[in-house]
């Protein structure tokens, strides 16, 4: 992060729920990434709905606690066609999933995650959470097999390999997150951010519609 960005950042509100998005969630609102965790304040959730709606992006409580609530942030059509990867698909069974259709995950993931985050000890991490986040197969095995050591580099998540490939990628997210913060510090609002982002997703995802048709 650059200097300006900093100094902009140390000066923004960070209990405000666009700033928020702008820190937590810039990969995906962008484009660049399937998804994000975001933690809120319980109070800040209908402003969450309120901005994403009418957005390409969708959210799903995973855990709600006294104060806060913790949301997967996610672009259906990208999660989707993740899971669709064979890659994936195998891995999701051999964690247990009899299913890779989102709306069967969400709630299974859900309630794993409720049960390693309030029962102390005996429970297993829900390696799954990596595949919700968009992280590549190679990275989110890598993490199983190690326990969580032995990484390549500890950026956006652990990398096991590819990792020239993984910094360029990290150098996209940390753009899209000070472009972001820009913004919003000049008064941009964030359901605008979204908007604007939404349609190029939308216009991209059109093209490439009309390109795989028209091929011969």
């Amino acid at each position: 992060m650059s200097r300006e960005v900093f100094e902009l950042v140390r000066e923004m509100n960070h209990d405000d729920i666009e700033t928020q998005l702008a820190l937590q969630c810039a990969p995906v609102i962008v484009g660049l990434k399937t998804s994000n965790l975001l933690i809120v304040e319980n109070g800040n959730m209908h402003k969450v709905k309120n901005i994403l709606k009418g957005s390409v992006m969708s959210c799903y409580v995973l855990l709600a606690s006294e104060k806060k609530t913790t949301i997967l942030l996610y672009n259906k059509r990208k999660l989707d066609l993740f899971l669709s990867d064979g890659k994936v698909k195998e891995l999701l069974e051999e964690l247990g999933y009899g299913s890779t259709v989102l709306g069967d995950i969400l709630p299974v993931f859900r309630a794993r995650y409720e049960k390693y985050m309030y029962m102390s000890g005996g429970t297993v991490f829900p390696h799954e959470m990596g595949i919700l986040l968009g992280y590549p197969v190679e990275d989110v095995k890598g993490f199983i097999i190690n326990d969580g050591k032995n990484s390549l580099y500890t950026g956006y998540w652990k990398v096991y390999s590819n990792l020239a490939e993984k910094l360029q990628l990290f150098q996209k997210f940390e753009w899209a997150k000070e472009t972001l913060v820009q913004l919003v510090s000049k008064g941009v609002s964030m359901e605008d951010i979204i908007h604007i982002y939404s349609e190029k997703q939308r216009y991209s995802s059109h093209l490439r519609m009309m390109q795989v048709t028209v091929q011969p």
